[in-house]
């Protein structure tokens, strides 16, 4: 289970600090997580070794991905992308609280600006939590966290099976014996987090394991079926986006044997751990290695994840970035 950050420190709780210092540190948080994400933004941008930012506009330019009907369709398919992880967010928390889209749009865009330097997101958890007065804030980040366990269930079923399918085309070049190793681990490590499960006295944050038993279990099936398939739209929704990417770029792949290694990249990706920043450089170098099966270069490649990455987490978090500016503790978390 991924671990879930304590809100204290979110909490903006300054003790017995005057009124106007304890704005001033608030304002001071809120600038240093906007400067923070635009810092990171940049330093990728200007300083990454794979990609030089001056070739990657000249290719760009070269192979017309700046035509008008090319960037309609990609702004296109971010804003429906965006669109659903907004409405799942918005179906999930409706069963502590109800809000309107425009909340949960706020919420969505906001957390991912405050996440986008942190370790796997993690800081999202947390950004979303402090929207909602404090005595909800550990249902709330439960509730993301079923989210996000939602997206992750998604990638690994259809991973799977194109991991499959491009195992039994192409030779990958497995090494079995540490493919072997990583089983057992995670056999392993199943087998205490059931042992754990079975044991009432532990507990997360200070919720007992019977209790986020409970919890998921009371959660109504169709807030769960909903944001399930709400999930399996964004998938569809990324990975067509990257298909189409390719195809701007020149490559002959059918759509079958594009997602063959659209599906497995994001699956073998996903289960590395990294600083969320990084996360281009990850897919980066899964991405070449499995699109260099198919004759796809590296420069191509990585181009893609480049602009992926700008589409659907940079521009987001750009307008995420006004909402971090703008935002406000609840009414009775003022007073703090």
């Amino acid at each position: 289970m991924e671990i879930i950050p304590n809100t204290h420190i979110y909490s903006m709780n300054f003790g017995g600090l005057p009124y106007k210092t304890k704005q001033f540190f608030f304002v001071l948080i809120k600038l240093s997580i906007v400067v923070g994400a635009f810092y990171f933004i940049y330093n990728k941008l200007a300083n990454n070794q794979d990609l030089d930012f001056h070739d990657f506009i000249q290719y760009l330019s070269h192979n017309g991905v700046f035509s008008i009907k090319n960037v309609s369709i990609l702004l296109f398919l971010t804003i429906f992308n965006w669109f659903f992880e907004i409405l799942k967010w918005k179906t999930l928390i409706s069963y502590i609280k109800t809000i309107s889209f425009k909340n949960a749009f706020e919420q969505s865009l906001g957390a991912l600006t405050a996440s986008l330097f942190t370790p796997n997101r993690i800081g999202e958890y947390g950004a979303k939590a402090i929207y909602f007065n404090s005595e909800i804030r550990k249902k709330v980040m439960l509730l993301n966290l079923t989210g996000n366990m939602m997206q992750m269930t998604v990638t690994v079923i259809f991973g799977s099976i194109g991991l499959l399918l491009m195992h039994s085309t192409y030779d990958m070049n497995i090494n079995y014996f540490r493919i072997t190793k990583l089983l057992l681990i995670v056999i392993v490590m199943l087998g205490f987090a059931i042992f754990g499960l079975q044991q009432d006295r532990f507990k997360i944050k200070g919720f007992s394991l019977e209790k986020l038993k409970s919890f998921f279990k009371e959660l109504p099936l169709t807030i769960e079926l909903t944001a399930f398939g709400l999930s399996i739209l964004r998938y569809l929704i990324f990975s067509f986006q990257f298909y189409f990417l390719l195809h701007s770029f020149g490559i002959d792949l059918t759509y079958f044997n594009a997602m063959m290694v659209i599906t497995s990249m994001y699956l073998l990706s996903s289960v590395i751990p990294s600083i969320f920043i990084f996360d281009v450089i990850i897919k980066g170098s899964v991405a070449v290695y499995l699109f260099s099966m198919v004759g796809v270069d590296e420069f191509t490649t990585l181009s893609i994840i480049m602009i992926m990455w700008l589409l659907n987490f940079v521009l987001p978090s750009i307008f995420g970035s006004y909402y971090v500016l703008n935002f406000n503790l609840p009414k009775t978390e003022n007073s703090l």
